[in-house]
């Protein structure tokens, strides 16, 4: 009856953390590859009618799609791994396991804060201390977890950056970016680019975060003795992949796709 529960739970926190996934990461997609493009498009007119009814719209079914999809995602990390006894190998210690994935979670937040206040205007050392970083987290963890658990946490790290992001920096900024449209003043300095900067962030976590939601149905990836290299190597082509899919917005709208 217990795992006949457990399986009810599983598909529940799983569906509804898929449907609030594609509620998120589809208005972070339209703001960074279709909005911010035609934003560059307006006057000061269409500014205080076009901001204020868009954007606390879309932003409540962002913010609120991002609370939920982690939260069930925490959930199903708890039911799945930690629950079920696939964080590690059956050698090593689960507890130490289910402590280095909660404190990975819990530490990244801040590491990642402080780096990009500090190089929010040098992109470059930023993108390549933020990959070090993370190089040296996967092979933390990969010397405890399984090649499952691993994948999943490294999405997991992703996923509490990002909302992070959402409620700490997107949200607040971006609140005062609609408030200075109603308006018709200036926002306050550097409003803009913090909001536009967690964004991009978060753009280019949601596609590797893709993939390590769905590295669970790949055993030949997660299972082989190098998953950490393959892990880092995903998260490369993610990056690349989302670069193109921000060259491709650019194009002018008279462009025949």
């Amino acid at each position: 009856m217990e795992s006949e529960w457990t399986e009810i739970l599983n598909l529940a926190f799983r569906w509804v953390h898929v449907v609030a996934g594609i509620l998120w990461i589809g208005h972070l997609w339209f703001f960074n590859f279709v909005n911010s493009q035609v934003a560059k498009t307006y006057d000061d007119d269409s500014k205080k009618k076009v901001i204020p009814e868009l954007m606390p719209r879309a932003l409540f079914w962002f913010r609120f799609g991002a609370v939920i999809t982690w939260v069930t995602g925490f959930l199903l990390l708890g039911l799945v791994y930690y629950g079920g006894g696939i964080t590690v190998y059956p050698e090593q210690s689960l507890g130490l396991g289910i402590a280095l994935g909660i404190g990975s979670l819990i530490v990244a937040v801040p590491i990642y804060d402080l780096l990009w206040k500090a190089l929010a205007k040098n992109e470059v050392v930023g993108t390549i201390l933020s990959f070090l970083l993370l190089a040296g987290v996967t092979l933390g963890l990969h010397a405890v977890m399984s090649g499952r658990a691993l994948f999943i946490h490294i999405g997991a790290i992703f996923g509490t950056i990002m909302i992070q992001n959402v409620w700490a920096r997107i949200w607040p900024n971006q609140r005062k970016l609609i408030e200075a449209a109603k308006s018709g003043t200036p926002p306050p300095e550097g409003t803009a680019a913090m909001a536009a900067l967690r964004s991009k962030h978060n753009t280019y976590l949601s596609v590797p975060l893709l993939f390590f939601m769905i590295s669970n149905h790949y055993p030949t990836v997660y299972g082989s003795d190098l998953n950490w290299l393959y892990a880092l190597l995903f998260v490369a082509l993610g990056w690349l992949v989302t670069k193109r899919l921000y060259s491709i917005s650019t194009m002018p709208a008279t462009v025949k796709y």
